[in-house]
């Protein structure tokens, strides 16, 4: 099973968002991260700029400022709750190159 449409819905969300929540915006806005998904059998890519989330992807960027590197199961578990983010990271079932202050930071957007 493909994680394409449940990061794209995540991707929604974050627009959503972003469209009714106007301080959020504001507090999201200045920020632009180049983000990549490693799920060792699929590879994602996207960008952060101006409150947006584009060029979403099934592919790696070179140079990324934040990489998340899980498990497809792992990273449904963290969209559909059933995995907490910092219970994850603990584990082990996650992991991040980068700032992983900038992937907190993010969390609460979602």
């Amino acid at each position: 099973m493909s994680m394409e449409a449940s990061i794209q819905t995540l991707i929604d969300k974050f627009h959503r968002k972003m469209d009714k929540d106007e301080r959020a915006k504001e507090e999201i806005m200045p920020l632009s991260k180049t983000i990549n998904i490693d799920l060792s059998t699929e590879h994602y890519s996207m960008r952060l700029e101006n409150a947006r989330i584009e060029d979403f992807r099934p592919e790696m960027l070179s140079g990324a400022d934040i990489t998340l590197i899980s498990t497809p199961e792992s990273l449904q578990g963290l969209i559909d709750g059933t995995l907490r983010p910092m219970k994850a990271y603990i584990t082990k079932k996650i992991s991040v190159k980068g700032n992983i202050q900038d992937l907190l930071f993010l969390k609460k957007f979602f």
